[in-house]
């Protein structure tokens, strides 16, 4: 007899690893998919292709807070990796660095930022990491190091692990005091759509989106750059070519995937407000239930936190065997970020920066819910986490 589970049947709950494509956003490409045109041709079908394109921009400019987004102020990746290499690596290599060579990070980056940092590093960057210790990221050791020697700051806004949503409006305005010749970049990949914020009141040079975990498609990604930095000709291409994307991402555009991200983040956006509110009131009501039922459970939840993140510690169960555990009764959670779970070493830097002992730490699942969550999904993913203790912790 198959044990196999309908996707009816699963309560998925693994939505900062990515989201199921929204509505919206299959509509949408459904759509573009009858619009083959390359963008880039000044025929007909071509230019229906590239209309596709600019609405998509506008729409995902809008829900940053730009209403029509400039020539290159809005570059389409294929993902959210491109989009901080392309930030990172075409920053510092826009210009001779001089005397300033300094990069402040935080200690729990994504690896997609982590890597091009140390490739930097190779080059003579001095990379330096602030402490993110219980979620809260000490923004008086990032103030002192922000002088003439500070290159560039590449932080991300909301942790993918622990759900900590660190003040980088705070840490950006320190720099545009201090250093204000440095570039700022903002990871938003976990906070976009996941927290209240606009790219002019943060204050970024850059801001790194992508489409997968707003209810888009995989395979796209975006990067915001504000138009003083073409001006200023801070930012060169990382991938060359045809010179698609106002020269700064060749390649023909993914326009089915692109509408798609423009239709996610258009829904996503108008409901804004009241999806926050009813993921917070899912997690809070989740974490409340866990608590009375499971009070060995602890969760990890910084002082300032996105609403969609749950990090949990388990007692002496290792995070893999409840995952097992919780897949085989149809519950999707995960052990930390999607994009190094086949890392050798699967000890998550982000939790021991968190302040977790690495024994804790691979002991630690992560809940990730969306708005369309229900009350009885939450609550039966909470039952299973509470049978999985009981169950788990006598071997």
């Amino acid at each position: 007899m198959s044990t196999t589970l309908s996707s009816a049947d699963l309560v998925y709950l693994d939505n900062s690893a990515t989201t199921p494509l929204c509505p919206a956003a299959r509509a949408r490409m459904l759509e573009a998919m009858d619009c083959y045109g390359n963008p880039s041709s000044t025929h007909a079908a071509g230019q229906a292709a590239h209309t596709l394109l600019e609405n998509a921009r506008r729409e995902v400019g809008r829900a940053l807070g730009v209403n029509m987004p400039k020539p290159g102020e809005l570059i389409f990746t294929a993902c959210g990796s491109e989009a901080d290499n392309l930030a990172i690596l075409g920053g510092a290599h826009a210009k001779t660095r001089r005397t300033a060579n300094r990069i402040l990070t935080t200690d729990s980056e994504h690896p997609a930022v982590r890597e091009p940092l140390a490739q930097l590093a190779r080059e003579g960057f001095e990379i330096v990491t602030i402490s993110t210790r219980g979620g809260v990221l000490d923004l008086a050791a990032a103030e002192a190091l922000m002088d003439e020697k500070l290159f560039m700051i590449t932080m991300m806004l909301v942790n993918n692990e622990t759900g900590a949503r660190y003040p980088l409006e705070r840490v950006f305005a320190a720099a545009r005091r201090r250093a204000p010749q440095a570039l700022l970049h903002c990871d938003a990949v976990q906070g976009f759509l996941k927290t209240p914020f606009a790219a002019r009141s943060l204050s970024a040079d850059m801001i790194t989106l992508s489409a997968h975990k707003i209810g888009g498609p995989k395979g796209v990604g975006a990067l915001w750059v504000d138009p003083k930095i073409h001006t200023a000709k801070r930012l060169v291409p990382t991938l060359l070519g045809g010179g698609q994307e106002n020269g700064y991402r060749s390649g023909t555009e993914n326009t089915v995937g692109i509408a798609g991200f423009g239709a996610a983040a258009a829904a996503g956006h108008a409901t804004l407000t009241a999806d926050l509110v009813r993921m917070r009131s899912l997690r809070d009501g989740f974490l409340a239930q866990l608590a009375a039922i499971a009070p060995e459970v602890r969760p990890n939840l910084p002082p300032e936190n996105a609403p969609h993140i749950a990090s949990l510690t388990l007692p002496r169960i290792k995070s893999e065997t409840m995952l097992n555990y919780l897949s085989r009764a149809g519950i999707c959670v995960s052990a930390g970020s999607a994009c190094s779970a086949h890392a050798k070493n699967k000890t998550s830097s982000a939790l021991l920066a968190f302040g977790l002992p690495a024994a804790e730490a691979d002991s630690t699942i992560r809940v990730s819910l969306s708005p369309a969550n229900t009350e009885e999904e939450m609550a039966r993913a909470a039952e299973a986490i509470a049978e999985g203790v009981r169950t788990l912790v006598r071997f």
